[in-house]
């Protein structure tokens, strides 16, 4: 502590020195020097800033207060539409997933239909259409696997199915 006050003793005795060294004009011009480099030093620092950030808040309170009022339209319509029961799909015939089928190229051997059952068998057909098909039946006609059975070919990408698929009628 005492080499600290030391080390301050030395600065002040310096400036001193430097201080009586000056005229009274220099002296003068020295003060006006500081007092305008700490009063820049403020006004970057401190004012500066403070007058930049209020202006941009400003200008961007209007589209934040927009936004939040869109965020919450939106959540009161999540809310709603969660609150209402969902719509059950139609029933799937034979014909409508044979067609479904057709359009994403996929050539059944067999389906089988019972009551909200289709059990399907397929040979030979590409996996990567197969589980696209599953996944876009899923989202629109609420199938759902319940017994599958997939075999790969010796063909690349080729496999042999057959699925038991149900259509679910509740909530999803």
């Amino acid at each position: 502590m005492s080499k600290l006050k030391d080390t301050i003793k030395g600065w002040r005795a310096g400036a001193d020195s430097f201080w009586s060294a000056r005229t009274e004009q220099e002296r003068r011009m020295l003060a006006i020097g500081g007092t305008v480099v700490a009063l820049g030093l403020i006004y970057g620092l401190l004012i500066d800033p403070a007058l930049t950030g209020r202006e941009k808040l400003r200008r961007e309170l209007p589209l934040l207060r927009q936004e939040a009022a869109e965020l919450q339209a939106l959540a009161s319509q999540a809310a709603q539409m969660s609150a209402a029961p969902a719509t059950p799909p139609a029933p799937l015939s034979r014909e409508a997933l044979n067609t479904a089928l057709a359009g994403r190229g996929l050539t059944p051997q067999n389906v089988v239909a019972t009551g909200d059952y289709f059990k399907i068998d397929f040979k030979n057909v590409p996996f990567a259409g197969l589980v696209t098909w599953l996944d876009e039946a899923r989202r629109e006609n609420r199938l759902a696997v319940t017994e599958g059975t997939v075999s790969a070919q010796d063909a690349a990408g080729m496999v042999d199915a057959t699925l038991t698929l149900r259509q679910e009628t509740g909530s999803r």
